[in-house]
């Protein structure tokens, strides 16, 4: 006859198994609580940012917002350096059916403008540059093109798509704003005739 010389501290007794399950459920809805918590947060940070874009990313009015591109030929522009001069700055894409119904109208009135203290850029928006080259080659542009890297001038100037136009004066303000193509020569002079030196 074997001696019993005590429970086994390996088995439980019933109260004990209940204590030890109450104890995992607890633990479960903390850490469920913390996954919550640091969900909530990341929520509420998207939230915050998503409202911060939309009021500091709205349409550029008054003073033109700085920017600086290099061009496909390598030359460098800024609109600083167009201080005293008209500018008509277009921004466009290859994709873009409608910017091709006013290509030709923008290279025309470029043409006969350059002498007379208006200056034409274009700025590619979301493209590849063999497409956007392609493009200038098509509708022979030869007025200063280059990418917006990063869409950096598209956010200064919260575009929300292309074609978008801006006629800024030799002071640097935006004096008109064209959402879509441009295909009225007598709309063109008007704009035009707002920012003329």
């Amino acid at each position: 006859m074997t001696e019993l010389t005590g429970a086994d501290p390996n088995v439980l007794t019933a109260s004990e198994a209940e204590i030890a399950a109450q104890a995992r459920r607890r633990s479960v809805r903390i850490w469920q609580s913390v996954f919550v918590l640091i969900l909530l947060g990341f929520v509420g940070l998207l939230v915050a940012r998503l409202i911060q874009t939309n009021q500091s990313e709205h349409r550029a009015s008054g003073q033109a917002p700085p920017f600086t591109f290099t061009t496909f030929e390598g030359e460098t522009i800024s609109l600083a350096d167009l201080q005293g001069k008209g500018v008509v700055l277009n921004f466009w894409a290859s994709w873009c059916a409608p910017c091709r119904d006013e290509a030709a109208l923008l290279e025309a009135m470029w043409r006969r403008e350059k002498d007379n203290g208006i200056v034409f850029i274009g700025l590619d928006y979301l493209d590849q540059e063999p497409a956007a080259k392609a493009y200038l080659a098509e509708f022979d542009v030869t007025y200063p093109n280059g990418p917006d890297l990063q869409s950096a001038a598209a956010r200064r100037y919260g575009i929300k798509g292309v074609p978008e136009t801006f006629f800024i004066d030799p002071q640097g303000n935006i004096q008109q704003m064209v959402i879509g193509p441009i295909v009225s020569q007598a709309q063109m002079d008007a704009y035009l005739d707002k920012i003329r030196p």
